[in-house]
């Protein structure tokens, strides 16, 4: 895989969906976190923590330099979890998180990239229901700075 190309994913049906338990959908192109979307993130939620939007203040930080927003990293796993496509689904939802996790920061300047993971598959009414672990990986470091089950319901 190149370093900018995103793998294809998953294209799959409701039936087939659980025969696909323990795949791995692939990553997102590497993207560099900027000063720029971390501010807008910070207004957007009104949180203006000084870490994440001084970068004079934040410099002096054990981080050395500002950092974005775990919330705003967790937000990235959502493109990694639209990996599954059901083909036969009408419709998709996002039906919750499990087991989130923020074990490393996401430095601003920093190339990151969303991994995920199929790794449950159930029935339910209407339709099925799938567990994504995803992960957001920053390039170089030894931990994630975002790991989560994301929880997808496809309805027929």
């Amino acid at each position: 895989m190149s370093e900018t190309a995103a793998t294809e994913g998953l294209r799959t049906t409701l039936a087939e969906l659980p025969t696909h338990v323990g795949t791995h959908l692939g990553f997102t192109p590497w993207r560099e976190m900027t000063q720029e979307e971390v501010d807008r993130f910070a207004e957007l939620t009104g949180d203006h923590n000084f870490i994440h939007v001084d970068p004079g203040r934040a410099a002096a930080t054990p981080f050395g330099g500002t950092i974005a927003h775990g919330f705003f990293g967790l937000s990235l796993v959502a493109v990694a979890a639209q990996q599954v496509e059901v083909t036969d689904a009408a419709t998709s939802v996002n039906y919750g998180l499990d087991k989130v996790r923020f074990p490393a920061p996401l430095p601003v300047g920093a190339q990151w990239r969303a991994g995920a993971e199929l790794i449950e598959v159930n029935e339910i009414p209407g339709g099925m229901q799938a567990k994504v672990h995803a992960t957001v990986e920053v390039r170089d470091a030894e931990r994630p700075a975002v790991a989560a089950d994301c929880i997808v319901r496809f309805y027929a």
